[in-house]
């Protein structure tokens, strides 16, 4: 249904994509909107939630709880602009890696 709608309205978009969205909406059992009340309610990083919809009541309602985002994925790396921490983001495994060498 979902690509019939896509497709009337000439949006070309690879089912892979919304097989991945029915996953994830449908993960727990339930079928959960791509919402502020679904999905991303469950997220936890503060900012990502905040990134979606209505953010100052996200970092409000965190900051009252004392939540903490470790900065872990890519939205919130973007948002601050620093680099993202996977694939060549990842410069910690280089360090490691020569303190292995030396060691040798």
């Amino acid at each position: 249904e979902t690509m019939g709608i896509l497709d009337n309205e000439g949006m070309l978009v690879d089912r892979r994509h919304i097989a991945l969205m029915a996953d994830i909406m449908t993960r727990d059992g339930m079928v959960k909107g791509v919402t502020r009340h679904g999905i991303t309610k469950e997220k936890e990083s503060v900012l990502a939630r905040a990134a979606f919809e209505v953010p100052i009541a996200h970092l409000v309602e965190a900051s009252v709880k004392g939540e903490v985002d470790n900065l872990t994925s890519v939205v919130e790396n973007v948002m601050i602009n620093q680099p993202v921490p996977i694939g060549t983001g990842l410069p910690e495994l280089f360090i490691k890696m020569g303190k292995e060498l030396k060691k040798k």
